[in-house]
């Protein structure tokens, strides 16, 4: 089974998951966003060198671009990504899906963007040895607005979620043969090794502004993490 296939029948089974109060509004990128995520996935190739995993999409982020940490400029720009991205089927008014549109910016989208390209110079480059996913497609919203990630859902809706990502992940894994697996944060470190437990994870600092740590020289600290672990051997050049 392709890459392409496996994504879209994992977009159809989350599809048949249902979640209560505090979630007020559920978007499914991989379905409204698909046009994007396809060109996404289209550049990946097994095998892969680095597998990176970040948690689940940001609102002004993948939810907009269909791209993991898909930062619109950068997405456009870098990753030479454009496609016509429709709507979940219940937007919530704070947080209307717009596409490459978007005039928002995701701090952690450009942070981890801009790092690949100050590494690889040209997304070719980094679409040669890597590639970047989330463990959860979905992005969940509070009445407010607010977003709510997958840890913070209550442990009757969390599990279900997360045992059907985490056979997904395991699909992915064993489709492109990663010599390393980073997880973006500890979320997604904990994720890749319930997944692969005789596997070795690394984690690097996730770029959120919310973290004091992320703000303070983000770039410069992963990539020590990088290099400190064996994961960048090009990671100088």
């Amino acid at each position: 089974m392709n890459l392409l296939k496996l994504t879209r029948d994992f977009a159809d089974e989350v599809d048949q998951l249902r979640f209560s109060p505090p979630v007020s509004a559920v978007y499914n990128p991989l379905h409204y966003a698909w046009e994007a995520h396809a060109q996404y996935l289209a550049r990946t190739h097994a095998p892969v060198q680095v597998f990176f995993m970040g948690m689940n999409p940001g609102p002004w982020g993948m939810a907009q671009t269909g791209v993991p940490f898909g930062e619109v400029t950068r997405v456009q720009d870098w990753l030479g990504i454009k496609a016509s991205v429709g709507k979940p089927p219940r937007e919530h008014p704070k947080r209307p899906v717009l596409g490459f549109d978007c005039t928002r910016s995701e701090v952690s989208g450009r942070r981890l963007w801009d790092f690949f390209r100050d590494v690889f110079e040209t997304s070719d480059r980094f679409f040669a040895g890597c590639t970047v996913h989330n463990f959860c497609p979905l992005v969940f919203m509070r009445e407010s607005g607010a977003n709510l990630t997958p840890d913070k859902l209550p442990a009757n809706e969390r599990e279900p979620l997360e045992t059907l990502c985490t056979e997904h992940l395991r699909r992915v894994i064993d489709l492109l043969s990663p010599q390393h697996l980073v997880g973006i944060g500890a979320y997604a470190e904990t994720k890749l090794r319930e997944a692969c437990p005789d596997r070795e994870v690394v984690r690097i600092l996730h770029p959120s502004p919310a973290s004091p740590a992320a703000n303070r020289d983000w770039a410069g600290t992963v990539k020590k993490q990088l290099d400190d672990s064996g994961v960048f051997p090009v990671a100088d050049k």
